[in-house]
C-alpha cells in the first residue's frame, strides 16, 4: 500500500513538473513572438491583407449595385457597403502603417485613429440591424416611423460619449480613462451584437413562415 502511494505521489509530481515546463515553454513562446518585430510585422501585415480583402469585396458590391440600378439613390444596402468599405480600408491602412501610428503625438491622436473605425463599424452594423428591423416590422404591418429616429439618436449618443472621453483623455491622459474607453466600446459592440441576433433571428424565423406576397417583405427584399 505504501509503495503504491509513493509511486502515485511520484507520478503526480512528474505530471505537475511536465505541465509546469509546458506552461513555461508556451509562455516563453508567446513572449518571444510578442517581443519579435518580425512576428509583429507578419501579424499586422496579415491583418492588413484580410481587412483589405473585405474592403475590396464591399467596394465591388457597392459598384455592382450602382451599375445595376443607378436610378436608385443611397439606399440602406448601398450605405452599408460604403461604410463597410471605409471601415475596413482605414483598418487596413492602420495595420500597414502601424509603426507610424504608434509614434503619433500627441497620444490622443493614436486613440482617435484607432477608435474612429470602431465607431464607424458600430454605425455600419447598426444600419444593418435597422434594415432588418424595417423588413420585419413592415412585413408584419407595424409602423416603422420610429426606427430611423432611434437609429440616429443612438448613434449621436455613442459618438457624443466617445468625443467626451477623447477630450478628457486629451486634458488628462490616465490609464483608467483608456480602460473606460475600451469598456465603453465593448458595451457598444455587445449592444450591436444583441440587435444583430435579435432582428436577424426574428427575420430568419419570419421569412420561413410568412407569405411571400407580403408587401413589406417584397418591397424591402427587392431594394438594391
Amino acid at each position: 500500500m505504501t509503495n503504491n502511494t509513493t509511486t502515485a505521489s511520484v507520478a503526480g509530481a512528474v505530471v505537475n513538473a511536465v505541465a509546469a515546463i509546458e506552461l513555461t515553454d508556451s509562455s516563453t513562446w508567446w513572449n518571444d513572438i510578442d517581443d519579435s518585430p518580425l512576428w509583429q510585422d507578419r501579424i499586422f501585415y496579415t491583418l492588413a491583407g484580410l481587412y483589405g480583402v473585405v474592403s475590396a469585396i464591399a467596394l465591388i458590391q457597392l459598384v455592382r449595385i450602382q451599375l445595376r440600378v443607378p436610378e436608385y439613390g443611397w439606399t440602406t444596402q448601398k450605405v452599408f457597403h460604403f461604410l463597410n468599405f471605409v471601415v475596413n480600408a482605414v483598418r487596413c491602412l492602420v495595420f500597414i502603417f502601424f509603426r507610424n501610428v504608434q509614434r503619433l503625438q500627441p497620444e490622443i491622436a493614436q486613440h482617435i485613429l484607432l477608435d474612429v473605425p470602431s465607431l464607424a463599424f458600430f454605425t455600419t452594423y447598426a444600419l444593418l440591424v435597422l434594415f432588418w428591423a424595417e423588413i420585419y416590422y413592415q412585413a408584419r404591418a407595424v409602423s416603422t416611423d420610429g426606427l430611423k429616429p432611434s437609429f440616429y439618436i443612438i448613434n449621436v449618443v455613442v459618438y457624443a460619449v466617445q468625443i467626451i472621453l477623447w477630450l478628457i483623455l486629451w486634458w488628462k491622459p490616465v490609464s483608467v480613462l483608456v480602460i473606460l474607453s475600451k469598456v465603453f466600446f465593448a458595451g457598444v459592440s455587445l449592444f450591436a451584437a444583441l440587435g444583430f441576433l435579435l432582428y436577424g433571428g426574428r427575420l430568419f424565423l419570419m421569412l420561413q413562415r410568412f407569405p411571400v406576397e407580403s408587401k413589406g417583405r417584397r418591397k424591402k427584399l427587392q431594394e438594391p
